[in-house]
């Protein structure tokens, strides 16, 4: 289905469904917030006082998302947590569901298991032969093992969509209570596994994925909570259709709720968002006042931006209408939105642009069918700097993070080596992973998906989510590269050399995620840039670093946006490479990459974004590599399509830096 206009009869469908004996959305006194409990971790013995680099995933989905269930996974939160922290899990293989072994390369540092909320208690239901909503329509389907099963995409799709007597009973009594045994489920786990000593080895998090689809656009969130105090129940779309109206249930269910609830919210995939993720709009908040308003809570609940993952990148992409500047080379990565835009055969179509106009957000699409500045996020970061200035408030101020949206409950499995796929039966084989077909759901547009960085003083709850809300955080596109990134007026010029370079970058200036101090007077920003390789493991050793790059972007006084791209460290044309033929890297690299970089066309009358990427020299993509595993007669002929390049190269992109004309910094500590 995925790349085909969505036509008026489904939408009539979906409207048909929506509308069958649909149910109220409960109050929302129904989420009101209450601490679980359980016992309170020690103070961790361990402690950074500039900080150290944990690794994560917080996008991981098991049994309990009925997608997942219908590729034929059958491991539960345990199972997740198990193997984010070192241990083994199984993966089906045809009808066997434990056929397949898989184990990380590498303990994780912290995770959270975000199964979908939409269909928590409906799932219940319809496995349970006993309940009064088994033989509905709907539990047919659901039971049906189709893994996107067009009845349960236009739930998450109708901008009318609700809840129905058939399947949830009386009041939607059933599916409520079942959900809350299901979200309970999901709370133990993460207790059973976070390591409460004072070793802090590991850490988890209590959160659920909101996913919206609204219209055919992908505007998923995952919510994060900070501790055991949460939602008794996790909203979801199915209950609210807005994500502002999401963003103000959890502030006042839970922020407000005098229980010690803390939460944010994580958008991703904007890549697939059709240009609706970034949207500049208010509805309801007619006023400035008001605009702005919903800006500032866009930004208190959303501090953080889910970069890349396995349906893709969603840094940038060239040929954008309305951005300014030379072509970056390096935006065509991981593009999972182009295999939208193939129809048949090999052929190619250009995508048009993104449908505007007062009824924009009424026109149906399904799956990403346009594109649009407003889908990536180095043009939201800018757009963001245009929204300031018009309203005094920036609803795109958001660090960058990754992740993977494993639906094999495989939180941090990103090895590009032996990568087992994402989807269960929907990528179990590898002539699947290496095709491009739509035929199979788990094909080459995916990538193993990403890991989120964060630099804080300890492995703890409190230490990583201050860290978040800090912005002080980093994303990869899978190696464990640690970038850092300081912005300041007064750095010095020799930091890279001297010993105490951290201490004094955090006294000279403000870490990623962070805003520039006001400026005295005529000076340009100087920035230390700085980032250590992968070293890897004995059975997969890590690549070296290439380059560092500083990514620049601001907005003319016409609303046009600008980005250039300044390599400051390391060498483009090192001569580094790989033999497709071979997988067998070649040519020199570095392990560590440092330099202070001053912005040679700084204008202190115009905001600016910056922000770091880090890229390693060229390495194979996993589904070149399990091309070459094959038999030569046995591989399928995409292992020769050139969609994807087999040759990729691998980065870390850290937490902006911003730059405000006359304004006080803003700056978290």
């Amino acid at each position: 289905m995925r790349g085909r206009r969505f036509g008026g009869a489904a939408l009539a469908l979906a409207m048909a469904l929506a509308a069958c004996d649909r149910l109220e959305p409960p109050p929302e006194s129904a989420w009101a917030a209450r601490d679980f409990g359980g016992p309170r971790p020690a103070p961790c013995s361990h402690s950074v006082p500039e900080r150290q680099a944990l690794f994560g995933d917080l996008h991981i989905h098991t049994a309990l998302s009925n997608d997942a269930w219908n590729f034929g996974l059958r491991m539960g939160p345990d199972d997740a947590y198990r193997y984010a922290f070192g241990g083994s899990l199984k993966l089906p293989l045809g009808d066997d569901f434990e056929a397949r072994t898989a184990t990380i390369d590498r303990p994780l540092d912290f995770a959270a298991v975000t199964d979908h909320a939409e269909f928590l208690g409906e799932q219940s239901v319809c496995f349970d032969e006993q309940a009064a909503g088994y033989d509905s329509r709907f539990c047919a389907v659901m039971r049906s093992g189709e893994g996107r099963a067009p009845a349960l995409v236009l739930q998450i799709m109708s901008p009318v969509s609700a809840r129905t007597e058939e399947v949830c009973g009386t009041n939607g009594e059933d599916c409520a209570r079942r959900a809350q045994a299901t979200w309970r489920r999901n709370i133990e786990a993460a207790q059973r596994w976070q390591d409460a000593t004072p070793a802090c080895e590991r850490t988890t998090f209590i959160a659920y994925e909101y996913s919206s689809y609204r219209m055919g656009s992908n505007l998923h969130r995952n919510v994060i909570f900070r501790n055991t105090a949460v939602v008794q129940r996790p909203p979801s779309y199915i209950d609210i259709h807005r994500e502002w109206d999401l963003w103000r249930v959890l502030q006042e269910q839970c922020i407000d709720s005098a229980t010690g609830c803390d939460v944010l919210a994580i958008p991703h995939n904007s890549n697939i968002s059709n240009g609706r993720m970034f949207a500049v709009d208010y509805p309801g908040a007619g006023s400035r006042e008001a605009k702005a308003e919903r800006a500032r809570l866009r930004a208190r609940m959303e501090p953080v931006v889910e970069i890349m993952q396995h349906k893709g990148d969603s840094e940038c992409r060239n040929g954008l209408p309305g951005v300014l500047g030379a072509v970056d080379e390096l935006c065509d990565f991981e593009k999972f939105e182009n295999q939208a835009f193939r129809r048949s055969g090999d052929a190619v179509e250009a995508p048009g642009p993104c449908y505007a106009g007062p009824f924009a957000d009424w026109v149906p699409h399904l799956g990403p069918d346009c594109l649009d500045r407003k889908s990536y996020i180095r043009h939201a970061l800018v757009q963001g700097l245009v929204e300031e200035r018009k309203l005094g408030a920036n609803p795109f101020k958001f660090g960058l993070m990754a992740s993977t949206d494993t639906h094999n409950a495989m939180g941090g499995g990103v090895q590009e080596a032996n990568f087992p796929g994402h989807l269960g039966i929907g990528d179990e084989r590898p002539e699947q992973r290496v095709q491009f077909t739509s035929e199979f759901a788990g094909n080459a547009s995916n990538n193993p998906g990403g890991l989120i960085g964060v630099w804080a003083q300890e492995n703890s709850r409190d230490a990583i989510f201050d860290a978040l809300q800090r912005r002080e955080v980093f994303g990869t596109s899978g190696p464990r590269i640690q970038p850092r990134f300081f912005g300041g007026w007064e750095l010095a010029a020799d930091l890279c050399g001297r010993a105490d370079m951290l201490q004094a970058a955090y006294a000279a200036g403000v870490p990623m995620g962070a805003d520039l101090p006001p400026a005295p007077g005529d000076a340009a920003p100087a920035f230390l840039v700085a980032a250590t390789a992968d070293a890897g493991t004995a059975d997969f050793p890590g690549a070296p670093l290439q380059r560092l790059q500083v990514i620049k972007g601001w907005a003319d006084a016409q609303g046009n946006h600008h980005q250039r791209v300044f390599d400051v460290a390391g060498q483009a044309g090192n001569g580094a490479g790989v033999d497709p033929a071979t997988c067998a890297p070649r040519g020199a690299g570095f392990d560590q990459l440092c330099s202070v970089w001053t912005d040679p066309d700084f204008d202190a009358s115009v905001a600016a974004v910056y922000y770091l990427r880090a890229v390693e020299n060229p390495t194979c993509r996993y589904s070149a590599r399990q091309c070459l595993e094959m038999p030569r007669a046995e591989r399928p002929a995409d292992c020769a399509d050139t969609l994807f390049d087999p040759v990729i190269q691998e980065r870390a992109w850290s937490s902006p830096i911003w730059y405000s004309p006359g304004t006080a910094g803003r700056s978290a500590d």
